[in-house]
């Protein structure tokens, strides 16, 4: 894979949760394929949302500035999330196996 995300905007520590994912960044007149950090996290001190944070990989991914994306969810919103990826990932799961 070589050396990716040198200009990183997240930290990516031993807590993170997955520091390299397969990503797909897709806009109007363009597709590719990229390298992603995903981190779900809360304020240490006084947490009022989960946070879950992307961020493509910038070495890789030209078509767009270095950024991230941060999504605020309740813990109702977050474990309804939560719920589909696990019906997903079964789904996934059982096709794999058949």
């Amino acid at each position: 894979m070589g050396e990716t995300m040198a200009d990183r905007l997240m930290r990516v520590t031993a807590h993170t949760t997955l520091d390299l994912v397969d990503a797909v960044v897709t806009g109007q007149k363009f597709e590719r394929e990229t390298f992603a950090v995903l981190d779900a996290t809360t304020d240490r001190k006084r947490p009022e949302c989960v946070k879950l944070h992307l961020e493509l990989d910038n070495m890789t991914e030209t078509a767009l500035p270095a950024h991230m994306e941060e999504l605020q969810l309740t813990p109702e919103q977050a474990r309804t999330l939560a719920a589909d990826l696990e019906k997903h990932a079964d789904t996934v799961e059982a096709a794999v196996e058949e």
